[in-house]
């Protein structure tokens, strides 16, 4: 009879393996390994639809492509160029901030270190993480809505919050799984918007049990 912890690891072979076949492409991967517009995208992406962010940020990358030029920019183009993103006008004044502690303090390069990034305006955890995991390649779990929905569901934790999730996740999950765990979940969660979607989609794919 399988222990406890080989079921629930037998549980997380089987979830990676379903969400890959069942893996659409998240469109905020489209600037994959790039340190710069990885930050600034998913800064942006808070409280915002992927797609809104997506065109935000094409709209700001073609005006700023890097951070030397990003810091040439006024706020209050920032903010017309980002508009209609939740939180627009906080947002703008962080990524001026953001872009003249970089230019000022780390020579112009992004960290790659969570400490670093965290003492910058507007990243939290999950953006650090994502900018860590995504542009960096280094082992982290980002824990955005979709990431925190979906566990709960699946019973692999139960908590209240994401910082939470993203602790226990780190339990559980093998680290080789970390990069895709955040890029798989979002493609789930974007596809079965709704409780009742999601939870068919796992329960037809045996992966609620």
């Amino acid at each position: 009879m399988l222990s406890k912890s080989n079921l629930k690891e037998n549980k997380i072979q089987r979830v990676f393996s379903v969400f890959k076949k069942n893996y659409q492409e998240v469109p905020l991967e489209i600037f994959g390994n790039n340190p710069y517009k990885t930050l600034v995208s998913t800064l942006l992406s808070s409280r915002t639809n992927d797609d809104t962010t997506l065109a935000a940020s094409k709209r700001l990358f073609s005006k700023a492509p890097n951070l030397q030029s990003l810091g040439k920019l006024e706020e209050l183009e920032i903010k017309n160029l980002i508009y209609p993103v939740g939180f627009y006008k906080t947002k703008a004044k962080h990524l001026k901030t953001l872009a003249e502690i970089i230019l000022d303090k780390y020579k112009g390069i992004v960290p790659d270190q969570k400490e670093n990034l965290l003492k910058l305006p507007g990243v939290g955890n999950k953006t650090a993480n994502l900018v860590l995991n995504r542009a960096f390649g280094k082992p982290a779990i980002a824990v955005d809505t979709h990431v925190h929905r979906i566990s709960n569901l699946l019973g692999l934790v139960n908590t209240k919050n994401p910082n939470q999730t993203e602790k226990e996740l780190i339990k559980i999950i093998p680290q080789k799984k970390w990069k895709d765990l955040n890029r798989l979940f979002v493609s789930i969660g974007r596809q079965y918007k709704s409780k009742k979607k999601l939870l068919e989609f796992l329960q037809k794919n045996n992966l609620t049990n």
